[in-house]
């Protein structure tokens, strides 16, 4: 069954402040409660009836599969907002759509795109413009146009989101649910990428500003580190079709406990990437819990998939960066990582 994403899209808003900086935070408290996301979710999937696919919508034409996916940045946005620069959130706005089917097997194809905003602004939209250019160049797509609706009565400042289209060979698809004695290889983010950013606002905005510079590297702000775009994946997907890629995952909303998408088995990660200094940083200003940092956020490794253990030797032999991490284990689902248990 499609999923209509709960992955935090960060569309419930919170302060940027609060009055007990000693208090540990979590994305519940921050405005986000992913239970409660995936509990409407599974009302309108309810309400609506089922879908074809998972990380993306299927259509069967013919010979192929039609694919669609759909997602935004999510509050990101506001932080661009802050820094008055949004040239790198269409870079993400394309990544977090065309991730979705590559780790369903499917090659995007085309793109569009739908601004909704308060006032147009050409210096905003132009800079909008040139992070979805870059984005479909680097996701190697078409930019096919889209919809700017201003909206002055609804939208406060705006928002985008887009539609990434892909087709796949009726026998490309991935099979969609990992094997016990499963290797797992995993690729690293780019950072926060954009997802968990209510948190991530909520924790830094606590005692510094988006302009201050970022104590980790301080020739940087806080804002520009949290701006940084989401890796694009798609090199990936001629590798993992060649090497028989059981499942793969996008790690986006709900952190580590996106793995189980891949079925219900247990994750073991032994070797995770590092995380970059942002998530420290976060976790740190925020007083946030190694689970709630997990089940939250990519914490260094952007995407993972599932091989038997010789095609894993394979496949990242010929990823520039791809590692084993782990291993898949036929018992109680969830993710064990760095110590944790993630149900």
């Amino acid at each position: 069954m499609a999923e209509h994403e709960a992955d935090d899209g960060d569309g419930a808003s919170s302060s940027d402040a609060t009055d007990e900086p000693d208090e540990e935070l979590t994305y519940a408290a921050s405005g986000v409660d992913i239970d409660e996301s995936e509990a409407a979710t599974e009302a309108l999937l309810d309400a609506a009836g089922e879908f074809a696919g998972d990380f993306a919508g299927l259509v069967d034409i013919g010979d192929r599969y039609l694919a669609l996916a759909t997602d935004g940045v999510g509050t990101k946005l506001l932080v661009a907002e802050a820094l008055d620069d949004y040239s790198t959130v269409g870079i993400d706005c394309i990544a977090m759509n065309v991730n979705d089917l590559v780790a369903a097997g499917i090659e995007p194809v085309a793109f569009v795109d739908y601004l909704a905003i308060e006032a147009p602004d050409s210096t905003t939209t132009g800079q909008l413009g040139e992070g979805l250019q870059i984005g479909a160049e680097l996701a190697d797509i078409a930019l096919i146009g889209g919809e700017t609706a201003v909206m002055p009565d609804v939208i406060d400042g705006l928002d985008i989101a887009g539609t990434a289209a892909g087709l796949a060979p009726k026998d490309g698809l991935f099979a969609g649910e990992a094997e016990p004695g499963d290797a797992i290889v995993g690729w690293p983010s780019s950072g926060i990428h954009s997802n968990g950013l209510t948190l991530a606002r909520e924790a830094v905005t606590r005692d510094h500003d988006y302009d201050d510079p970022f104590p980790p590297e301080p020739s940087t702000t806080i804002g520009e580190e949290l701006l940084a775009p989401t890796r694009i994946y798609t090199d990936l997907l001629d590798p993992l079709r060649e090497h028989g890629t059981h499942a793969a995952a996008h790690v986006t909303g709900g952190g580590w406990r996106n793995l189980t998408r891949m079925g219900p088995y247990r994750y073991e990660i032994e070797e995770p990437f590092d995380a970059q200094p942002i998530f420290e940083f976060v976790q740190t200003v925020g007083d946030v819990s190694d689970a709630e940092m997990h089940r939250t956020f990519n914490m260094g490794t952007g995407f993972v998939a599932t091989f038997d253990p010789a095609d894993a030797m394979n496949v990242v032999e010929e990823t520039a960066d791809g590692r084993i991490i782990g291993r898949v284990v036929d018992s109680d689902e969830g993710v064990s990582i760095r110590g944790l248990d993630l149900q």
